[in-house]
């Protein structure tokens, strides 16, 4: 079978590369791709990006169904382009997606269906987000209600700096309609994990668990990225942990979905913060909900799936997720993220990138920004790669993790030596 994987970033070529290891896939598509997709086997990378227009590619090359990465297209419609034309698409609907794309749309979810969030409000207007901020002081949360590619949250620590981030938002209007609304909520503590399954409408398949690295420097420091590196699986998510995340979040959501009439299909990533304490009784609070994998959750991911991912998807698409299951390699997978200079305020492009490893059972390095052009491959985004390997313990991983790191080389590259830290310290 043919197969269409949408989306450019280091989610999407984990996803291509688990999907052409299925004995059934002929070829793997991905649009647009990335460097790294163009040099796969069984795969080729497409410069499409119209819903329209992918819809008509997906039904002339014959293609089996498609499995959309990346929150834009989710946000703009495509599963509801492609659905229209009889198509088999993995992702949410138009209106499914504001679970993602409207953090009030999501708030105002969360308290409907009695689902755990820290208390917000939502503000249009500076003058009176200014006035909420000075009653209710710092630190304090400050998000865009729309997409901002993982950029439109500020953990303010300070009163000056959330107000400086207010009027970022919805003064200058520098984030544009993303900024246009913010919302405004409590500071919850605690420690983070990611928690994402597949869903059919009814039925949910849990991911295995992950933990992502979102502040650009060691020990949690420096800005808010897209994520500079994850691993899996989270020891924060004990059994216990788990079975209260599916119980008081997960399901609660696919019913509340189900019950205003937006079925959820897709990946639902959910992520939590998990407060200190006893498992049975420490809060479990969802920060955000995101309609997709994460990434770089799902690089670690995919090297722990011991399944056909592709009779997974079919389960997916065909509403029987009830029957599917995934074999997981009880390893653990670790990812670090080289991102180029500058990031993540403006990454700069085109610096030549050498020395990546022969993919490896136990070490793979996947591509986010990159683009190959005549033979040499250079940055072209601002988080460049994710070296991700796998091994016994956190320990050996990451060793095992920077030892390709330390290979590759390009000008001005970054990142994180503490990938992991969370599972090594003291718990």
């Amino acid at each position: 079978m043919k197969l269409l994987v949408i989306g450019s970033g280091g989610r999407e070529h984990a996803l291509a590369w688990r999907l052409s290891q299925s004995m059934r896939v002929a070829h793997v598509y991905v649009a647009p791709g990335n460097g790294g997709t163009a040099l796969m086997q069984k795969a080729s990378n497409i410069l499409i990006s119209d819903p329209a227009a992918l819809a008509e590619f997906a039904i002339s090359n014959h293609i089996a169904f498609t499995v959309v990465g990346p929150e834009a297209p989710l946000a703009q419609g495509i599963v509801d382009v492609f659905r229209a034309k009889g198509l088999k698409i993995f992702g949410p609907t138009q209106a499914a997606a504001q679970l993602e794309s409207s953090k009030d749309f999501a708030k105002a979810f969360m308290v409907r269906h009695n689902i755990p969030t820290a208390k917000y409000q939502t503000f249009t207007d500076p003058l009176s987000a200014h006035v909420y901020i000075d009653s209710e002081g710092a630190p304090i949360v400050i998000k865009a209600d729309g997409l901002a590619a993982g950029k439109g949250v500020v953990v303010a620590m300070t009163a000056a700096e959330a107000h400086q981030a207010v009027d970022a938002m919805l003064g200058d209007g520098s984030m544009g309609t993303a900024g246009a609304r913010v919302v405004i909520e409590q500071c919850l503590l605690g420690e983070e994990a990611s928690f994402i399954v597949m869903c059919d409408g009814k039925h949910i398949l849990p991911m295995a668990t992950s933990q992502d690295h979102k502040r650009l420097k060691d020990a949690d420091q420096g800005p808010n990225t897209g994520g500079m590196g994850a691993y899996s699986p989270a020891p924060v998510v004990s059994d216990i942990i788990h079975a209260r995340v599916m119980r008081e979040v997960i399901e609660p959501t696919i019913q509340g979905m189900q019950a205003d009439g937006i079925p959820f299909t897709g990946f639902l990533y959910a992520g939590l913060m998990i407060g200190d304490g006893d498992d049975a009784t420490r809060s479990i609070k969802v920060l955000e909900f995101n309609c997709r994998m994460g990434d770089p959750e799902t690089q670690p991911i995919m090297m722990r799936v011991q399944s056909d991912m592709v009779d997974v998807f079919e389960h997916a698409v065909n509403g029987t997720l009830d029957q599917a299951k995934i074999d997981w390699d009880p390893r653990t997978a670790l990812g670090v993220v080289m991102a180029s200079a500058n990031y993540p305020s403006t990454p700069r492009l085109g610096d030549v990138i050498t020395g990546i490893p022969a993919a490896r059972s136990d070490c793979v390095v996947f591509h986010a920004g990159t683009i190959l052009k005549d033979g040499v491959l250079s940055t072209s985004g601002g988080r460049v790669l994710c070296v991700t390997a796998l091994d016994d313990s956190v320990r050996a991983t990451q060793q095992r993790a920077y030892e390709a790191v330390h290979a590759i080389k390009f000008d001005g590259a970054q990142f994180r030596s503490d990938i992991g830290w969370r599972a090594l310290g003291p718990r």
